[in-house]
């Protein structure tokens, strides 16, 4: 099998609906992990939404693989990832924050690196020197950013804590779109955020329905019900 027909198989395989996550990374391990990453990556830019999210996820725990076997190999994957969302790439960088989130989620190394990074596009670029946020602009890129965070927060709430990102994700708690308002209630609930009780109680009546892919399926919600649950964790720490 040359390399075109074993990057088709891969795109297949992650494709299909029949199998479960666990299933389809079981048969990836028979690949090398940088062949798998480097098929991957074009199904981070597909539409259908099954494929792209089914991607991010074997993404993550191909990038973590090769980490364990070759740590510098995974930093270029994760400097692709960063260069692609620089407008100097040329490209948009599809899929480049939750990628880069979910590697970090599957490899405490590379989240200890690289979270520092991935808070950076949620900030701006400051005036003094070493203020060099790389606030995203790009409304769907910035859903990306938000899942990111939000799954980050999952597993890894305190290297996000221990960076001060707190403040940067309070503002997206009031941001029109509500797919990214609904992904700051999750983050903002699993950093045992205080500030964010006041835009939390506020969303609670907010009826806007979202789809979020968490943990390999798709829950459909509202944006209130996030909020309530974000506010449940936050009164767990009184």
């Amino acid at each position: 099998m040359n390399r075109r027909q074993r990057k088709q198989t891969m795109l297949e395989l992650i494709g299909r609906v029949d199998l479960s996550l666990e299933d389809v990374l079981a048969q990836l391990a028979a690949y090398q992990a940088q062949d798998v990453i480097n098929a991957l990556f074009p199904a981070l830019c597909r539409t259908e939404a099954h494929l792209r999210w089914r991607a991010v996820s074997c993404m993550g725990r191909s990038v973590a693989r090769l980490a364990d076997e070759n740590p510098e190999a995974a930093r270029v994957v994760m400097r692709r990832f960063l260069w692609s969302l620089n407008d100097e790439s040329g490209g948009i960088g599809w899929g480049a924050p939750e990628s880069m989130a979910e590697s970090m989620v599957q490899h405490e190394l590379l989240a200890q690196e690289y979270a520092h990074m991935l808070i950076s596009y949620m900030r701006e670029d400051g005036d003094e020197l070493y203020q060099d946020g790389n606030y995203l602009e790009h409304p769907l890129l910035q859903r990306g950013l938000l899942w990111g965070v939000a799954r980050l927060s999952s597993c890894r709430p305190q290297i996000l804590l221990e960076r001060n990102a707190g403040p940067d994700l309070l503002p997206y708690l009031l941001f029109a779109d509500a797919e990214i308002r609904s992904l700051a209630c999750i983050a903002a609930g699993n950093l045992r955020l205080d500030r964010a009780q006041e835009p939390l109680t506020r969303l609670v009546g907010d009826d806007a329905t979202v789809n979020l892919y968490i943990q390999d399926s798709f829950i459909t919600t509202t944006v209130g019900e996030l909020a309530q649950a974000a506010l449940d964790k936050l009164g767990d720490t009184v």
